[in-house]
């Protein structure tokens, strides 16, 4: 069957239309203004406030490491973003206040004001880099270990976090123990007794605010005691078991299994 040629032009007319209105498209989100390094803290933080995860880390350098995230692993990993939310929320109550930004080539640093410990304001600096044509938050260095570590980066940190955390957590130990056998006649008390005394905290209990589970034990009748931590889930809460006793603090990678002394 022959097109009638009014029909055939008219078809051509309408194609020619569309391209013209695609490459209209084009042109337009081509010519949309990049976004400032400002703009790119600005939005970062504001959907981190909004744990908007995914979106937040888009606009810095951590995008591989959460791309490469398996549905369950990002859910893992949740609490410890819920956590730098807290953070944000706590730094910066209202909106992001920026004060101004220096641009260096494909570096920048923009300056917000924070609230410190005390409430009181203070300036902080905000590193960026240009990569693939776009403002990201954070610096090289740092890029360059997130391309090493892959979708493991954020498992990495969170272990190095909690390996410092339990260091802590067994110097605090120590001291409370110091406190009770002060209080009790030189005896030492386990770890229910030392979270009733208020000289420990009630956290120790259970395994999610530290990633490890804790124990502290009164030995010989309470004239001693010893204390050891391992990782709740090895290899992604913690790597290193810990013992602590009056000879000082142990640790070493079994597994996740005790450390015996």
């Amino acid at each position: 069957m022959r097109v009638p040629v009014a029909h055939l032009r008219s078809f051509q007319s309408v194609v020619l239309i569309g391209l013209l209105m695609f490459s209209s498209a084009v042109l337009v989100v081509s010519q949309q203004p990049q976004r400032s390094p400002s703009d790119t803290v600005r939005e970062f933080y504001k959907e981190m406030r909004e744990k908007n995860f995914r979106e937040a880390f888009d606009l810095s350098i951590y995008k591989s490491a959460i791309d490469g995230l398996k549905p369950q692993e990002f859910e893992d990993l949740r609490p410890d973003f819920e956590r730098i939310a807290l953070a944000v929320k706590e730094k910066m109550p209202t909106d992001v206040n920026i004060t101004g930004q220096q641009i260096s080539g494909d570096d920048a640093t923009v300056f917000i004001k924070i609230l410190d410990t005390e409430g009181k304001e203070q300036l902080e600096p905000t590193t960026l880099i240009k990569l693939d044509g776009g403002w990201v938050v954070g610096d090289r260095d740092s890029l360059q270990l997130v391309k090493k570590a892959g979708k493991e980066f954020f498992f990495n940190a969170r272990i190095d976090a909690h390996h410092s955390d339990v260091q802590d957590m067994l110097t605090r130990i120590s001291l409370g123990q110091l406190l009770y056998s002060q209080q009790h006649n030189g005896l030492f008390g386990d770890l229910a007794t030392l979270i009733t005394a208020g000289l420990v905290p009630k956290d120790l209990e259970g395994t999610e605010s530290t990633g490890y589970r804790f124990h502290i034990n009164s030995v010989d009748a309470g004239k001693s005691w010893n204390a050891a931590a391992e990782p709740a889930q090895y290899g992604r809460t913690g790597k290193l078991s810990f013992y602590m006793d009056a000879a000082g603090v142990r640790s070493g990678d079994k597994g996740g299994k005790p450390l015996t002394p």
